[in-house]
């Protein structure tokens, strides 16, 4: 099937996501209040809704939703369903979806024609691409509504607040966001429809040169900031020396673990507590508080399963090998027990409130393997992060050690870190560890989204890892 680009005039697009985002931002921001029994009831309507309409609609559900009574399909029932990988996905595209005039090429056509202008697909959906960087690029497709509600829980803490301290402003909610360019990404797409009340973002992407988006931010002076970690950290530092000159009274972090050393500079500069987000394209969404380690995550749009390498459940206080999400709100490309290959340690909620929390310990696939042995890039981490010279790094794994590249903003002494990272790396079980520092003037990254692999490991055939989101 082909079907002709028709783009919409330029304010079209934006003009229906905020009447989306109107309908929606309210009744979410008060679903933050909701006790156990409420989340538990709304949580079984959604998940029967998704597993009727994926089993009626989806060849490749129907194959896997066989036997239970789906009008009764309980949150405990997921645990008899099989996981559903990336590759999976991706092999079975077209399958996957509900609507059987989509496909796999089609999708793929309109984003090509949308590197650049935002549009929707069939005047309907919304098509974006995560990952490839480092492994299997995933593809995810919704309806604008859809869309609409994933990023109003992105956005409802932040609402929240505001009507708590009195009401948003008469403008709506403003953002500058720090993040990817393209509208084929999920951040890219946002700033480039969610231009008016109730929420306007203003794009300042971390793809463009750093006295560029100092430029945009003081023209623009949002009153919050969002962007990638490592970019925040650069912007603290340009906030420190006197270049950027803005004052948010809100600071959050996406799309990288947050160091405390970069959480101390970013607070430094702006005289605001950072708030940790973690937000997926898959559609899982979680914040902490202004300051906080532990997030809160949006378990009234997705199920999270956290579990370890066998699939088996983790009690709290205990690292999850990786997280099972079950999207209550995309019945256009239901994901059912997705795996994605972040590592959370859940945290018991006081009192019980059905809400899942969890601290993110990085991925699953940052892991550098050394025959039957592992090592965590906390390891690697905790031992560059009290080296005060360096600005950013990148860690690939070598034969029996690593090679780390490093941006500094002064004078490094390459050998006593190097033997700092090698006592790290004895004491994680490591025989006769190699380490090597390169001094370095930047760290390359993805052209499109401005996301990096920080840990990098060996590529072994048959074991590619998937990407960072």
């Amino acid at each position: 099937m082909t079907v002709p680009a028709t783009p919409e005039p330029p304010a079209a697009l934006p003009a229906r996501m905020s009447a989306e985002l109107d309908r929606r931002l309210g009744p979410h921001a008060d679903r933050l209040g909701w006790n156990a029994a409420q989340l538990a009831a709304h949580q079984r309507e959604r998940l029967r809704e998704l597993v009727q309409h994926a089993a009626e609609h989806s060849p490749f559900h129907a194959r896997r939703l066989r036997g239970p009574d789906l009008s009764q399909f309980e949150v405990g029932d997921l645990t008899r369903l099989p996981v559903m990988t990336k590759s999976q996905m991706m092999a079975g595209f077209d399958d996957v979806l509900t609507d059987r005039r989509l496909s796999l090429r089609l999708v793929e056509q309109h984003l090509a024609g949308s590197l650049r202008e935002p549009g929707l697909l069939l005047d309907q959906y919304v098509c974006l691409t995560s990952g490839g960087s480092s492994g299997l690029r995933g593809i995810f497709v919704q309806t604008l509504a859809e869309y609409a509600d994933f990023v109003a829980s992105l956005v409802r803490p932040g609402y929240a607040r505001a009507i708590a301290a009195g009401g948003p402003p008469p403008g709506g909610l403003v953002l500058g966001q720090v993040t990817a360019a393209s509208p084929v990404h999920s951040s890219g797409f946002a700033s480039a429809v969610a231009t008016g009340p109730p929420v306007r973002m203003i794009p300042a992407p971390t793809t463009l040169p750093l006295a560029d988006i100092v430029a945009r931010l003081n023209a623009a002076q949002p009153p919050a900031l969002l962007g990638y970690a490592y970019k925040l950290a650069e912007l603290a530092r340009e906030q420190l020396a006197g270049r950027l000159r803005i004052a948010p009274t809100s600071v959050t972090s996406v799309g990288e673990l947050l160091t405390p050393a970069d959480r101390a500079v970013i607070e430094q500069a702006f005289a605001a507590p950072v708030i940790d987000a973690f937000v997926s394209t898959e559609g899982l969404v979680g914040h902490s508080e202004p300051g906080g380690p532990v997030l809160s995550f949006a378990s009234d749009m997705c199920l999270a399963e956290l579990v370890d390498d066998d699939n088996n459940p983790v009690p709290a206080g205990v690292a999850s090998a990786k997280v099972l999400v079950t999207n209550l709100h995309n019945l256009t490309q239901p994901l059912v027990r997705y795996e994605l290959t972040d590592r959370f340690t859940g945290h018991v909620a006081t009192p019980p409130a059905g809400w899942l929390r969890a601290s993110i310990d990085g991925r699953a696939d940052e892991v550098f393997r050394y025959g039957g042995m592992a090592v965590h890039p906390h390891v690697i981490r905790s031992a560059l992060a009290g080296e005060p010279a360096v600005r950013e790094y990148q860690v690939r794994q070598i034969e029996g050690g690593i090679d780390v590249a490093c941006v500094t903003s002064g004078h490094l002494a390459t050998t006593a870190l190097a033997a700092r990272l090698e006592r790290s790396l004895s004491r994680a079980g490591l025989a006769e560890p190699r380490v090597s520092i390169r001094l370095v003037e930047a760290i390359s990254r993805d052209p499109r989204t401005g996301k990096v692999s920080r840990f990098i490991p060996i590529r072994t055939t048959g074991s590619a890892r998937q990407a960072a989101r």
